[in-house]
């Protein structure tokens, strides 16, 4: 009799493992749309955001504002934002709350089989002037050195710590508004680059061959 059973108990034993070792998908998911504020860079101004949740299995994980980029079948970034307690010191939070304030932030990594949401480390990125433009899993935008003196035209790639383009554009405009210091970057396909253009003067483009820039001349540009 236990001849009979023990086989029979270690294909369930078996089959056990084997459906435990599967992994549990996850259930990846936006919430309806939020109309928000948030100040310009002086503070004094308030500007229209438009956020939405971002839900792994139903839990709120982070907030976020516009369209996402899908890297691969499995991978995809989005903007993320968050809210910020503006209260003063001197001010009494406790009758009246913390005074909660909207901000952009950098970009997710949403990974949809793990269910994994991390923050991309852009270097230079500033979460006000900056805008990206992404290309499979290439990022290029404007960034602002930290004491916001100089423009860089920056490419970045998921993945890598350092970025495979860091170049000098000149000084930021130092304008009040969002996303002002340089237009989104435009990428082509064949052969692969970016085109950074920060004001009418100034135009840059870079060829990207295999995580190696090189940088495109006007004139040579012109005579092809």
């Amino acid at each position: 009799m236990l001849r009979k059973i023990l086989p029979m108990l270690l294909t369930l034993c078996f089959c056990y493992c084997e459906c435990k070792a599967v992994p549990k998908p996850h259930v990846i998911a936006f919430g309806k749309w939020i109309s928000a504020k948030w100040p310009n860079a002086t503070g004094q101004k308030l500007l229209d955001l438009n956020v939405r949740p971002l839900f792994v299995d139903t839990r709120l994980k982070e907030y976020t504002t516009g369209a996402p980029h899908e890297l691969t079948d499995r991978l995809f970034v989005v903007r993320r934002v968050f809210r910020v307690n503006d209260a003063l010191p001197t001010e009494n939070v406790n009758a009246s709350g913390p005074r909660w304030q909207w901000q952009r932030g950098g970009w997710l990594l949403v990974d949809r089989l793990t269910g994994r949401v991390s923050q991309l480390n852009l270097p230079e990125f500033d979460p006000f002037y900056s805008t990206a433009s992404w290309y499979r899993d290439y990022i290029a935008y404007c960034g602002v050195s930290d004491d916001g003196r100089k423009l860089y035209a920056m490419v970045a790639q998921v993945g890598r710590r350092k970025p495979i383009l860091k170049k000098d554009a000149g000084e930021p405009a130092g304008e009040d508004d969002p996303d002002s210091e340089c237009p989104p970057p435009i990428w082509e396909r064949s052969p692969m680059r970016v085109t950074f253009q920060p004001d009418d003067d100034q135009k840059l483009v870079f060829n990207i061959r295999s995580r190696v820039v090189d940088v495109v001349n006007d004139a040579e540009e012109a005579e092809e």
